[in-house]
């Protein structure tokens, strides 16, 4: 995992780290895959930054795991890439990678673990908040609840990095970490909710907090330990604002519900995330686009 350092400076917080990059896992355990890209596309072996192969763009492209490797199948016949993992990298630095029938910025990685293919998305951390803030909230909410759920976001996804290292990346696209539907999900209002806020975290004892949230807690936040073996000191039971919503989710952090009706009656997002986050400030991550 990336090592995050921490220096205050007046009420925000300045976090500084080498790349803000991160691997999202959009397939596990396959046994071929066809992606695809925008703009032709590279071939990368990525055990020695080799170009392999260059790709045509708007073309579907099948790759199967060969034994430990990967292959290419071109028109009727399969080519042995002969390494384990490769990058799919547009030409062009305004191209988009397809897997899974959707668009993705950034590259997609492609690793042979125990003779099944896992297919990755790589990408800055700024791009992947696009993704994620409309697939986990209706992109017609209020806006105020739009920046705080991008913050919140940002801030789960990179107290999270490295979570599952052994499966080449780092969260899942599925709510299971959290929903992420590429490019092909973004907004222009969800996108602006993401750069208007961009780079801004939560922390506690100037470490970056996992900022829970579920759709709606029924009344009423939950104490992480009510859930969970372990208490955490910025998650404490609190009113959630949505009593009028069922209950969806675990109920710990933020209700998304309740950050939309906060919203309404005029809270800022960081008024709503103080609200639903204790004894927390804000920090601003210093970034190095890796290319």
């Amino acid at each position: 995992m990336k090592k995050i350092f921490v220096y205050i400076f007046l009420i925000f917080v300045l976090v500084q780290s080498p790349a803000f990059a991160i691997k999202i896992g959009l397939q596990t355990g396959m046994v071929s895959v066809k992606v695809g890209s925008s703009t032709d596309a590279s071939i990368v072996n990525i055990n020695n930054s080799k170009i392999l192969y260059t790709l045509d763009g708007m073309q579907n492209y099948e790759f199967k795991a060969y034994k430990n490797l990967i292959a290419l199948k071109y028109k009727k016949d399969y080519y042995n890439l002969k390494t384990n993992q490769i990058a799919i990298i547009p030409v062009s630095s305004t191209g988009f990678v397809r897997a899974k029938n959707r668009w993705y910025r950034g590259e997609l990685r492609i690793i042979n673990i125990n003779g099944k293919l896992n297919v990755i998305n790589k990408l800055n951390i700024e791009d992947y908040i696009r993704g994620v803030v409309p697939s986990e909230m209706p992109s017609g909410w209020e806006y105020e609840a739009l920046k705080a759920q991008a913050v919140a976001a940002r801030s789960y996804a990179l107290a999270n990095l490295g979570k599952r290292a052994s499966q080449g990346y780092d969260l899942k696209d599925t709510p299971e970490d959290q929903a992420y539907g590429g490019a092909s999900a973004e907004k222009l209002k969800t996108n602006r909710a993401v750069k208007e806020t961009e780079s801004v975290v939560i922390i506690y004892d100037l470490k970056i907090i996992p900022a829970y949230y579920s759709a709606s807690a029924g009344g009423q936040t939950k104490n992480a330990s009510d859930v969970w073996t372990r208490d955490l000191p910025y998650i404490k039971s609190v009113p959630s604002f949505d009593d009028n919503i069922k209950k969806n989710g675990h109920g710990i952090g933020m209700s998304q519900h309740g950050a939309n009706n906060l919203a309404k009656q005029g809270y800022s997002y960081p008024q709503i995330l103080r609200h639903f986050y204790k004894n927390i400030q804000f920090a601003r991550i210093k970034q190095t686009y890796y290319k």
